[in-house]
């Protein structure tokens, strides 16, 4: 019997999102064998199946915390000659996101973001520069090395301006749609870092109310 035993390596990440409520291995993992036409099969498996609401027109996005535990029992199950070596998360969550949203809402949402942190982002320069009394060391400075009062217009604010925008952009790693290298930015980062919080502290609140979906 030992010697019929197909080992599958299983790879699941720790947030996966479908689009449709009957969820199937291959929506969530990966999978890997040398047998072929078994891992095609194991595909194939019915995981999940999120309960959608009466009215079809009201579909929302739902969620599942899963073990993987729980996705081997179920291969075991229907697959009892299978050996499973898992790669990937121990604990994850299912997404359940019935359709995406239009595009002049994203176009919408994106310009709305962009006049907010362009607003904020110049009001937070200017009392910065009001808090330390920037206008007044440049004023002291060319008075000193010109010998004659500052307009406030003056090449130290010219260089300061361009110097604070080229900061900027290579801070930030872009030139609209442009990447100056090819390394992440820094909201990238910042954001992949808050998904990652966000999502472990939901598997992580759902393993305490023991409302994720795991083995007995």
């Amino acid at each position: 019997m030992a010697g019929n035993t197909e080992t599958v390596y299983l790879k699941i990440e720790q947030n996966v999102k479908v689009t449709e409520p009957s969820v199937v291995l291959k929506d969530i993992a990966k999978l890997t064998c040398t047998n072929r036409p078994l891992v095609n099969k194991m595909k194939q498996m019915k995981v999940y199946n999120f309960h959608l609401p009466a009215n079809q027109g009201k579909k929302k996005t739902q969620m599942q915390v899963f073990s993987v535990l729980k996705v081997i029992e179920l291969i075991g199950q229907e697959f009892p000659n299978v050996e499973i070596q898992n790669i990937g998360e121990k604990d994850f969550m299912i997404e359940y996101v019935p359709k995406e949203e239009p595009k002049w809402l994203l176009y919408l949402k994106t310009a709305v973001l962009c006049v907010l942190i362009f607003f904020g982002s110049a009001f937070t320069i200017m009392t910065f520069n009001n808090d330390v009394g920037v206008g007044e060391v440049f004023a002291e400075f060319y008075q000193q090395v010109m010998g004659t009062e500052s307009d406030g217009f003056t090449v130290l604010e010219v260089c300061y301006s361009i110097g604070l925008f080229l900061g900027i952009v290579v801070f930030f790693n872009h030139v609209g749609h442009k990447k100056i290298t090819p390394d992440p930015t820094p909201i990238q980062v910042e954001m992949r870092t808050y998904e990652k919080d966000v999502d472990t502290t939901f598997i992580e609140n759902c393993g305490r109310k023991g409302t994720s979906n795991d083995v007995d």
